[in-house]
């Protein structure tokens, strides 16, 4: 250990006991928050930092400057800020340092990583010493043998998250889009499924307020899909720039990181995630345990036949489906898996939930001539398609021309209506539609444009509940 007339920087565990002193710090940083316009004209983020003495919950730091862009810019979780004259002050009992924009200066080094000494960003009154570096160096040894995660409380899988409640997640970055000039969408994944969700919207609503395929407005272009994994939710998780303004720049697809209290909510019958302003963000290292735990789950799924199902049809799903011999020999693929689909044309089997349909009456599922003729929305954890029931296969799917009462009966099961004994429907009751297993076959209708005019259907499929 150095001796105290040598050192140049505060441990954290001694500067938690100056309060109300100016002090110099060097840690370790293991959380960083999205940079927000304070009450007044400054912006402002807070990080927390650790080092040898202060390891397990770590230091927050409060930082104000005039502009977004004097905050600290972190790069990763891991990386070393340099802080010079900050005051330590307490609030709600919790003891943190205050960047005072008059007086205090950081400055910015790369992780553990890092082959260099030189600051990546350093504030405007920061001073270099030749002897930072000596700290600079310890700190990187140090956090080599330091996993950065047990500072942070537990996170949950997507498959654990809960409507209405803020949860922290680690996820991987599959894409970035911009809504529009103040609003970005982050397109995230952990490799599990989210859990299946009731329906609020009614079924006579899909003409005039057809249940969407994506929260995006457009769908996303086939290059991008076809680069996301098959298996698994893909989470939308929007953030307005207006409100919460994010490094968007270092958030770059193929990036690990961990949201901290990301609000989950449902929009129209999908799974949506909200930046908030007490959204934190921490970049999580590739070899980090949990990241390697992530990989090799979705690794064993990707080579298991069944692992494809989703997880909440476990064991099987709800046998109010059959499906015909040639369709038993097909593989058991996701409904990511027929879209990223390397031809146009293929036959699939997949496990679904029958969530929206066009037309919904009954008495109109027949032309004038007699011809079956249905628009089904399909979802499963990965996506939402829409499969087209047509003549010869409507036939087989509803075993002809069942009795009227019999097709409502049989209807109503498939898309998880809630019946009562006497036969009737629940008014407005959350729809529940049950896991079901289907044949589908893609197909394209126009020969100059194959894959812009690709469509889907169900064949060989039969409902017999």
């Amino acid at each position: 250990m150095m001796k105290r007339d040598d050192y140049k920087f505060l441990r954290l565990a001694d500067a938690m006991t100056a309060l109300n002193q100016r002090v110099n710090l060097i840690g370790i940083i293991v959380e960083y928050g999205a940079p927000t316009r304070s009450k007044g004209t400054d912006w402002f983020c807070s990080l927390r930092i650790v080092d040898d003495s202060h390891n397990i919950r770590g230091l927050l730091v409060n930082i104000f400057t005039e502009t977004q862009e004097k905050l600290p810019q972190v790069e990763a979780s891991g990386d070393i800020i340099q802080l010079s004259q900050v005051v330590m002050k307490t609030h709600n009992m919790e003891t943190y340092a205050l960047f005072n924009k008059r007086f205090s200066s950081f400055a910015l080094y790369e992780g553990k990583y890092g082959e260099f000494y030189i600051p990546y960003q350093v504030s405007s009154k920061f001073q270099s010493r030749n002897q930072d570096m000596k700290f600079v160096f310890g700190l990187r040894k140090w956090v080599d043998g330091f996993q950065l995660d047990t500072v942070a409380k537990e996170s949950v899988l997507l498959r654990q998250i809960k409507e209405g409640q803020h949860h922290d997640l680690v996820c991987k970055i599959l894409h970035l889009l911009q809504v529009c000039r103040d609003e970005w969408m982050l397109f995230v994944w952990d490799g599990t499924d989210a859990p299946p969700l009731q329906l609020q919207s009614e079924l006579e609503t899909e003409m005039e307020s057809p249940l969407p395929l994506q929260l995006e407005t457009q769908p996303l272009a086939r290059d991008i899909l076809c680069r996301f994994p098959t298996i698994g939710t893909i989470l939308r998780v929007s953030v307005s720039q207006r409100n919460v303004k994010l490094n968007i720049p270092s958030l770059a697809a193929g990036r690990w990181v961990k949201f901290i209290n990301l609000l989950f909510e449902v929009n129209k019958g999908l799974w949506h995630g909200v930046i908030t302003s007490s959204t934190k963000v921490r970049f999580v290292p590739n070899e980090d345990l949990i990241i390697l735990e992530r990989q090799r789950d979705f690794e064993k799924r990707l080579t298991s036949k069944l692992d494809r199902m989703p997880f909440s049809s476990f064991p099987w799903p709800y046998r109010i489906t059959e499906v015909d011999d040639e369709a038993e020999k097909v593989p058991l693929v996701t409904l990511m898996d027929i879209m990223t689909y390397s031809q146009v044309t293929a036959k699939f089997k997949c496990i679904v939930r029958v969530v929206a349909a066009l037309p919904w009456a009954v008495e109109d599922f027949r032309s004038p001539n007699g011809t079956y003729r249905i628009r089904l929305t399909l979802e499963d954890p990965t996506t939402r398609i829409h499969a087209y029931l047509y003549a010869d296969d409507g036939e087989v799917f509803f075993e002809g021309n069942p009795p009227i009462n019999a097709l409502i009966r049989k209807w109503n099961t498939l898309l998880g209506v809630a019946e009562i004994e006497s036969g009737g429907v629940i008014e407005n009751a959350p729809r529940n539609p049950p896991w079901i297993l289907c044949c589908i076959k893609s197909y394209y209708v126009d020969k100059n444009d194959v894959w812009g005019s690709r469509k889907y259907r169900i064949f060989g499929t039969k409902l017999v509940c």
